[in-house]
Parts: structure tokens; sequence; C-alpha cells
């Protein structure tokens, strides 16, 4: 029997696109349910995908086992702004429910910046612990994009219930 796949995360992949030669990071990648769906879309392109927890990226390596031997993902534990990327640069950087980005964001969006691709995209999903706190959130969201030197292009709402979800897109 196949596992369930949270409808959060089959919003967001959808929200985002990912096309076959995608190069994706993932902030905040806990099981790795969302670096298992990506891998499966992927022929040439790769996830890396950051934690702070070592505990969740042993449980991410562990769901994306398969897709590891294909060298589709990779894994860091670190916090973005202290992560070790290298000279890797991405189409599309992600968050699924990383409040930090709705709090005080510079080190983290300056770190995003420096691995962003000049045409890439960058996705914060977040599905607020209160209904009332959407619209707040997602303004916070965007103030500090837009405080960070990013453009923001859109922003999705998905009709959830009893919490909605939101997702603030911004690119360079």
């Amino acid at each position: 029997m196949g596992e369930i796949v949270a409808e959060r995360h089959l919003w967001a992949l959808d929200v985002m696109n990912i096309a076959p030669s995608d190069r994706i990071l993932e902030i905040g990648c806990g099981y790795g349910h969302m670096a298992s769906l990506i891998c499966s879309h992927l022929i040439e392109g790769r996830i890396t995908a950051i934690d702070r927890s070592e505990k969740m990226i042993q449980a991410a390596k562990k769901r994306t086992a398969p897709f590891m031997s294909l060298d589709k993902v990779r894994f860091v534990t670190a916090s973005i702004h202290e992560a070790d990327l290298g000279t890797e640069r991405f189409d599309k950087v992600f968050a699924v429910n990383v409040n930090v980005f709705w709090m005080k964001a510079e080190r983290e969006l300056a770190a995003i910046k420096q691995h962003l691709l000049p045409d890439g995209h960058v996705y914060l999903f977040i599905q607020p612990p209160a209904p009332g706190r959407l619209r707040t959130i997602s303004d916070l969201m965007s103030h500090n994009l837009l405080e960070a030197g990013f453009t923001v292009s859109n922003v999705v709402v998905e009709p959830r219930h009893p919490v909605q979800m939101v997702c603030v897109i911004s690119k360079m």
C-alpha cells in the first residue's frame, strides 16, 4: 500500500511546475516528502535539500534512497545561511512552512540570493497556524522579500479548510 501524500505537498508541487531539468533547493526538508515527490519528476535535474536537524536529514535520506543512487538528490545538514552549497545555482528555491521567512529573514534571503539563477524563482509556502493570520503572514513574507531585493511576482492562495495555504512567489 502506498504512502499518503499531504495535500499541501501536492499543491506545492503543482504551483512550482517542476521541469525535468530543474535544479532545485529545498529549505527545511524535514522527512523528505517533497524531495521524494520532486525526484520522481526529474530526469537530468537535481534537488539539494537542507535541514538543520540531522535526524530529519537521516529520515529524508531513507525516504529518497532510490533517488540518491541516481544522483538526483543531495542533503546538507545546516541552516540556509550557514550551508556550504559551493557554487551551486538553482532554478527554484522553496520552503514549506518555514516560519523564518515571515519573521526576520535577512540572513536567509541573502543566502538564497547567492544561489538563485538570474531567471530563478523563490516559492515560500505557508499554512498559518490560524485562519485569520493568512493575510498578515503573506504580507510579512512579501515585505521581507522586497526588503531583500526580490520582486514579488505572485501571491497564490489555496482554499483549504479549515486553514488556507499561501505561496509567495518571487524572483530577482
